[in-house]
């Protein structure tokens, strides 16, 4: 779960990285990882429950 979670903070950082350079736009990538963000998040409530 850690392992998913720092991949995921890692992804965010690439995107806005990439974003601030001007490589392109990535609001559906990052609404997309906040959906992921969401369901990682959920699985380990559930898993900890």
């Amino acid at each position: 779960m850690n392992t998913a979670q720092g991949s995921r903070e890692e992804s965010r950082y690439y995107l806005i990285r990439a974003q601030d350079l001007g490589y392109g736009h990535t609001e559906l990538l990052m609404r997309s990882l906040e959906e992921v963000s969401r369901l990682l998040q959920a699985y380990a409530n559930a898993i900890s429950s």
